[in-house]
């Protein structure tokens, strides 16, 4: 355990500035990869799934279950013009 940690952090530490504008924002895309659905989705929720998504990153179960839930959950309504009496 100990030589693996030793290991990843040299590769962190040996790594370019190239390397890491490429790595950080994939790691982010798929990192908050439920709330960019709930985003795409239009989905009521949004708000609370981007808040869940935190934590839940941390946990491949909780990461999957928002997963289901941006892609299940309900639509937001869309607001309808008001008419103008004539």
């Amino acid at each position: 355990m100990n030589e693996m940690m030793t290991t990843l952090s040299g590769a962190f530490a040996k790594a370019s500035l190239t390397q890491w504008l490429i790595f950080l924002p994939l790691f982010l895309g798929v990192y908050f990869l439920p709330s960019l659905l709930a985003l795409a989705f239009n989905r009521k929720h949004l708000k609370l799934i981007l808040i869940a998504n935190i934590p839940a990153g941390f946990s491949f179960i909780a990461w999957g279950a928002l997963i289901v839930w941006a892609v299940t959950g309900k639509m937001m309504e869309k607001k309808q013009p008001e008419k103008s009496p004539v």
